[in-house]
């Protein structure tokens, strides 16, 4: 009888969740950072329209990974929660902004620069708070017992800042990528140029974060570099290299589709990354995934719904980018 790990199926799932997330609505909050960037007018309408179609669905990730937390992991959920409330608040209100701005700056022509200003807030808001979610999580969170234990104000370190400018960076080069892909003209040109400015800061903050979090705990230390662990963990930065090098050789070439893909790549490498770091713990030196899992029962109830509506969600996803691909104009569909 094969041994059946439920727990770790269910870890897995979300973390597809959170980078199905991640990919999908990086590159719509992206294009709201590079919005200042982007020409008035013209070049700004076509990039909204080159979204306009799947920015809001592309959200349906974010519910799930969340909810997957609540539901799998309750006990990560209240810890992790109250340890990043604030940050949670923030990322909640900048994508409200983001979509109420998205939304109002088609109808609104009269305060249209105030949209577009709120669109961008809205999104390097989001981003932000995302990356430092995440740095708060991987630096480490004080549990006692079963509760969280530490101040409102521990997620603000030099650390967290740099994960939230990684993930800051990162959108930007997924939405520069996807402008390359769906554009022409002049707003294309712009956005190769600011793809590889995009890829140089990204791929110099993931290098930070790499080297700081070797500083963090001991165990990162050992997961990284402590034999054999390093034989495996090793093709992590080798493969990033790799990927880069093709990605700014793509660039220069001013290859099209290719750039969004091997970006993708890289949020794949750090995905993993992150995994190889944290595993098996939902709380760095805290709680293992099994330590927060709900009951098995619970689980495989979960289990059941998820088979029948991810390939649902996949199918309408999959659908729509299907239907909207190729070149976009300047006439929205609002």
């Amino acid at each position: 009888m094969i041994d059946f790990d439920l727990t770790t199926v269910w870890a897995f799932i979300i973390a597809f969740a959170v980078f199905a997330y991640v990919v999908m609505d990086g590159f719509d909050l992206g294009i709201g950072i590079l919005f200042p960037a982007i020409t008035v007018g013209h070049g700004r309408n076509r990039a909204m329209n080159a979204i306009a179609p799947v920015w809001d669905g592309n959200e349906t990730w974010l519910v799930m990974g969340g909810g997957g937390l609540l539901a799998a992991f309750p006990l990560a959920y209240a810890v992790i929660l109250p340890a990043t409330y604030p940050l949670i608040i923030a990322m909640l209100l900048g994508l409200v902004f983001r979509g109420v701005a998205f939304e109002f700056r088609w109808r609104d022509e009269r305060h249209r620069p105030f949209w577009d200003f709120a669109f961008f807030g809205g999104s390097l808001v989001a981003a932000l708070s995302q990356g430092m979610v995440l740095g708060a999580i991987l630096q480490g969170i004080a549990v006692t017992g079963r509760s969280y234990s530490g101040s409102w104000w521990d997620w603000l370190t030099p650390y967290t800042l740099l994960t939230g400018l990684g993930v800051v960076a990162g959108y930007a080069l997924l939405g520069a990528c996807w402008l390359v892909w769906k554009l022409e003209g002049e707003v294309q040109a712009k956005a190769f140029r600011l793809a590889t400015r995009a890829a140089l800061a990204t791929l110099a903050l993931m290098a930070a974060v790499s080297l700081y979090n070797l500083s963090l705990l001991p165990a990162y230390r050992a997961r990284w570099l402590g034999a054999p662990e390093i034989y495996f963990a090793s093709q992590v930065p080798l493969l990033t290299v790799i990927i880069a090098g093709f990605l700014f050789y793509g660039l220069r070439k001013r290859w099209e589709r290719a750039p969004f893909l091997l970006a993708l790549a890289l949020f794949a490498l750090g995905t993993i990354g992150v995994g190889i770091t944290m595993w098996p713990y939902v709380v760095p030196g805290a709680l293992t995934i099994w330590d927060a899992a709900t009951a098995a029962r619970s689980q495989w109830f979960m289990l059941v719904g998820f088979l029948i509506t991810i390939p649902l969600i996949l199918g309408y996803t999959g659908w729509s980018y299907w239907v909207f691909r190729g070149k976009v104009g300047a006439e929205g569909y609002h």
